[in-house]
């Protein structure tokens, strides 16, 4: 492909180069249609160490849980010895039986260095310990001492020699894994990039607004270039005045941003070979600005027509960047230069070079540090010489010679303290027994030591899991005769609220899929302008479904639609009117101060109350409206994305139903009542809201989704098309629709005046049961959030959510999928009955009639995808919140509708905050299958999809035997490996009995009361 692409004229190279970046940018849609993705998508085709290690170089950016995070959980026992060997062996490493020295193996020695502590005793503390002692040191720290005491001079150098290598690698990275900024960043300490930053956000923003900005760029539809060009001569705050000439070049530029790319470029590095590295590196350098740049370009009509080209961005960057680092360099240097001539430069001023290298790597003590600051801010009456540049850098070549001894014994004797040697033993040992000891326990870098931790923690808690699955193998239970079947959305959250139905009422059955139940609609409220697409982002619907007024409620909709319009109308337009006026603003401001104050003492003395109390009202002004759905097509003209059909026809309907009946399992042996229960979220002031919602939905509720399906399959036509098909619904049998509030545990009921007569007293206990049900799972919930009551009750813990759904200071409102570590896919008896914290997204599916597991390839290529993307955000968000997140919700800043920002100046921020992900535990989703491993393997080797996630290790697949306790898991590199392990569960009455008490992850217990 290189090879092809060198062939190719620069301006279409540059192109591709473009489209490349699509593999390495944030690909996240404005925020108020926020989908949970893989952070790093771009890099999926590769294995999960290897991309996480491709990221880590690309980006500087952290891919593993800080080690100290996984010293305190092997601490608090949550990684044992044995996670920890096995660990080794899962990460492929070579050698581990090899013997290093005296009978101690490779293995022994990693796993000693692994269990280290991170911050050994320095030889201050050795002193202080000594002294408390009695005198008494440590005999391994001495022994240590002696081992290592020459092991600084075994790579005798001049400083001079080191210097020139050290200068000729960092400039190496220039196109590789740095901009010129960052090389100039690093010898002077000072960023270019934070002298325009503020302006070009300004300009960035403004561009790719969607209904904030006050005022347009005359030449925005020219493009994001021309607009920029148009107003940079003329910008009263233009932050680089003082460069030279630069309005001048910029009145003279080319008119085409592809033009002004080529030439800048080879102006600024002459190696074409280095410029798509370098044009990474630059997109990088504010990755959200960039990736929302790249995204708007990509999705044209997801905008407001104006045109945005990820070329425009990058000429404006490469510009920028020239101009800046000329400037740098001539102040730097005292002449102006290019990147060859600056390279050239410090080749023959070396000693320069070698202390600003030293004082940016932290090498320097404070006689050093004073030293070299007289000499980088010399008096301008007493200039600088070479000799003073040439004696510094001697004496700190002297100085690592003497620091470096005694970091290798504290680094040696930790090692032998968790090597568990006697002081005799280590005193048998030699100077080069100590260096192999050293060299053997440093052959793990970085990232492959937080793989292997990452693969012991991620073990511990797959032997649990696989241990409860085992356990609750004897006493798997399906009520016989249920009296209601709930399908809830397989969201991870609703494990809870499953868990409590069941204990509260066992001969309910529940079942779990995905939140839109397999009917992707255009959706339109009574009080909605447009229409909305309700289903997975991947999917673009054909059908339009509206909600309309009953018959006779005409007079009552335009009554509401008016009163409505009227609420509406006059706040926005005062809003509108005195936003930007000199006088009405501070004068609306005046007169709105006493009820805007009492409105907040009402909200933060009490939101759930006044937000209830507001809602009441609302709903009272607009006044009811009896509504029905526009739900059957007229005619057969099929639909497209762009103009979806009206309805469905009575074969799509039944078409829908029965392939989602069947997917989990459900077609026969129907309850009186069949619950379809969607979910959403809600809660105020709260930019990530849709990040609440459905994970795949763009944020969307499930409940009119619920209502479409229920509404199907209640029709007379398609039960009969239906049975038809080998699906009977028994006029005994009523669908009914509801949606519920993951925020505040409440539940929104559909159509229920629809619901039959004979129907009424089920349904009367049904809403009782689920009510409370929420208000257990309200209780569990409140464990996890610190500023809840302690131990609740569920009264208590529902009024504690209903409140902070309505607290506009709530930073995190619900904590989303923070406990996200499983998914199971099978039926509901391999787990009812089990205590799963909230960590595992269920997915129903009946095995039993899949022998060749078509279904279950459906499920694993649509729910795959959503459960890695979910938790492969929440692990990228936790491990590197400053680069992969969004910081803190606290000091954001909504961006002309498409993002947010921290305050009024950063860059564009992507991923998820700090307060979705604080006591999220980053771990790749383990997926477990009720199918056997042959049906998995097949399905694996026809679907490419599937094996980019599964053979590279972005999940972790299990199988569980439909007819047998059998467990095997899925290794890439040696196939299906038999589970073999054991555990002893804890039993408890209820899962209040569990978790009582408990703020943090706890393990799988066995819950009696889930079973009739």
């Amino acid at each position: 492909m290189a090879g092809d692409l060198d062939d190719l004229p620069i301006r279409e190279r540059l192109q591709h180069w473009v489209e490349h970046l699509c593999h390495i940018l944030p690909a996240q849609a404005p925020i108020r249609d926020f989908v949970h993705h893989n952070t790093l998508h771009g890099f999926q085709h590769l294995p999960f160490a290897e991309a996480l290690g491709a990221a880590r170089r690309l980006s500087g950016a952290q891919v593993y849980w800080p080690e100290a995070n996984f010293h305190a959980a092997y601490a608090a026992g949550r990684i044992g010895p044995d996670d920890l060997q096995a660990a080794l062996d899962d990460a492929g490493l070579a050698g581990l039986e090899a013997e290093v020295i005296r009978g101690l193996r490779r293995r022994d020695i990693l796993a000693a260095s692994l269990r280290e502590p991170l911050t050994p005793p320095t030889a201050h503390r050795t002193a202080w310990a000594a002294r408390e002692t009695g005198g008494l040191a440590d005999p391994i720290f001495a022994i240590s001492g002696t081992l290592t005491a020459g092991i600084a001079e075994e790579v005798p150098e001049t400083w001079e020699g080191a210097a020139l290598a050290r200068w000729n690698a960092l400039c190496e990275r220039v196109g590789r894994d740095w901009t010129l900024r960052s090389l100039l960043e690093y010898l002077s300490g000072e960023d270019v990039l934070e002298k325009v930053r503020s302006s070009l956000q300004r300009h960035l923003a403004a561009h790719l607004d969607l209904g904030v900005a006050a005022w347009r760029n005359p030449q925005q539809w020219q493009g994001f270039f021309a607009a920029w060009r148009a107003s940079a001569g003329q910008d009263l705050a233009w932050e680089i005045d003082d460069l030279h000439n630069v309005r001048e070049e910029i009145v003279h530029l080319p008119e085409q941003a592809l033009d002004v790319l080529v030439d800048e470029l080879g102006r600024l590095l002459p190696d074409e070979q280095l410029w798509p590295g370098y044009l990474e590196r630059l997109a990088l350098e504010q990755p959200g600005w960039a990736g929302m740049f790249l995204w708007r370009d990509r999705n044209p009509g997801r905008g407001d027509g104006t045109g945005v080209a990820m070329l425009d961005y990058l000429a404006v960057r490469v510009l920028l960047e020239r101009l800046l680092c000329e400037d740098l360099i001539r102040r730097l240097t005292g002449v102006p230069m290019g990147f060859d001539e600056l390279r050239g430069y410090f080749t023959t001023e070396l000693a320069e070079f070698a202390v600003r290298d030293a004082l940016r790597r932290g090498e320097l003590n404070e006689e050093l540090q004073h030293r070299a600051a007289r000499l980088l801010e010399p008096d301008e009456h007493a200039p600088v010489d070479d000799a003073a540049w040439a004696a510094l850098a001697a004496s700190i070549a002297a100085s690592r010679q003497t620091t470096a001894p005694a970091v290798a014994a504290r680094r040696l004797a930790g090692l032998l303290g968790q090597l568990a040697l006697t002081p005799a033993e280590a005193a048998g040992l030699s100077p080069d027994d100590a260096i192999a000891l050293l060299a053997a326990a440093d052959s793990l870098d970085e990232l492959a030591r937080g793989q292997v931790w990452l693969l012991a923690y991620e073990r511990h808690y797959r032997e649990q899991l696989f241990a409860a699955l085992n356990a609750n193998q004897a006493r798997q239970y399906s009520p016989p005769m249920p009296s209601a079947q709930v399908i809830m959305c397989m969201d991870d959250r609703e494990e809870g609220t499953r868990r409590h139905l069941e204990e509260i009422a066992p001969d309910i059955a529940t079942y779990g899929a995905a939140g839109f139940f397999g009917v992707p609609i255009y959706w339109q409220g009574l009080d909605d302008a447009d229409k909305t697409a309700l289903c997975p982002v991947v999917v673009q619907p054909t059908h339009l479904v509206r909600e309309t007024a009953e018959p006779g409620a005409e007079a009552a909709l335009a009554a509401h639609a008016a009163r409505r319009e009227k609420r509406l109308r006059w706040r926005e337009r005062l809003y509108q009117t005195t936003r930007r006026a000199a006088f009405g603003g501070p004068l609306l401001s005046s007169l709105a101060a006493v009820p805007a104050l009492a409105a907040l003492t009402a909200t933060t003395l009490a939101p759930g109350w006044f937000g209830e109390a507001l809602q009441r009202w609302r709903r009272g002004y607009e006044g009811p409206v009896a509504s029905q759905l526009a739900l059957n097509a007229v005619g057969d003209e099929a639909g497209t994305p762009s103009a979806p059909q009206a309805g469905l026809s009575d074969a799509e309907q039944v078409d829908r139903v029965a392939a989602f009946l069947r997917m989990i399992g459900l077609s026969e042996g129907f309850a009186p009542l069949v619950l379809l229960l969607g979910h959403g979220s809600g809660s105020r002031n709260n930019p990530h809201l849709a990040a609440y919602d459905c994970g795949a939905c763009s944020g969307r509720h499930g409940g009119p989704n619920a209502r479409v399906f229920a509404a199907m399959a209640n029709r007379p036509e398609v039960r009969r098309g239906l049975a038809e098909r080998g699906v009977c619904i028994p006029a005994s049998s009523w669908f009914v629709a509801a949606e519920h509030n993951t925020c505040d545990d409440a539940i929104a009921w559909y159509d229920l005046d629809d619901v039959p007569e004979p129907f009424q007293a089920a349904l009367d206990k049904l809403l009782q049961q689920l009510n409370e049900a929420c208000r257990a799972h309200a209780a569990e919930r409140c464990r996890r959030l610190a500023s809840a009551p302690f131990k609740p009750s569920p009264w208590q813990a529902r009024q504690h959510v209903v409140g902070r759904s309505h607290d506009i200071s709530q930073a995190r409102p619900e904590l989303g999928h923070a406990t996200n570590a499983a998914a199971f896919i099978g039926r509901r008896q391999m787990s009812r009955g089990l205590f799963l914290d909230r960590r595992v997204f269920l997915i129903s599916y009946d095995p039993t009639g899949d022998d060749d597991g078509r279904l279950v390839e459906n499920i694993l290529l649509a729910a795959g995808p959503v459960g890695a993307g979910i938790a492969l955000e929440y692990y990228f968000s936790t491990v590197d919140n400053e680069r992969f997140g969004c910081g803190s919700k606290i000091t954001h800043n909504i961006t002309g509708l498409f993002g947010v920002m921290e305050g009024a100046d950063s860059d564009l921020r992507t991923g998820l905050p700090w307060q979705m992900v604080e006591i999220h535990e980053p771990m790749r989703l383990l997926v477990v299958v009720e199918q056997t491993p042959a049906v998995l393997a097949a399905i694996l080797q026809r679907q490419p999809p599937l094996q980019e996630l599964i053979d590279n290790a972005w999940i972790v697949l299990a199988s569980k035997c439909p007819f047998t306790a059998g467990i095997a898991l899925y290794c890439p590199r040696r196939g299906w490996l038999p589970w073999s392990g054991s555990a002893v569960l804890p039993q408890v009455a209820q899962s209040a009995a569990w978790f009582a008490g408990e703020s943090g992850p706890l393990p799988p217990a066995v819950i009696l009361g889930a079973h009739a």
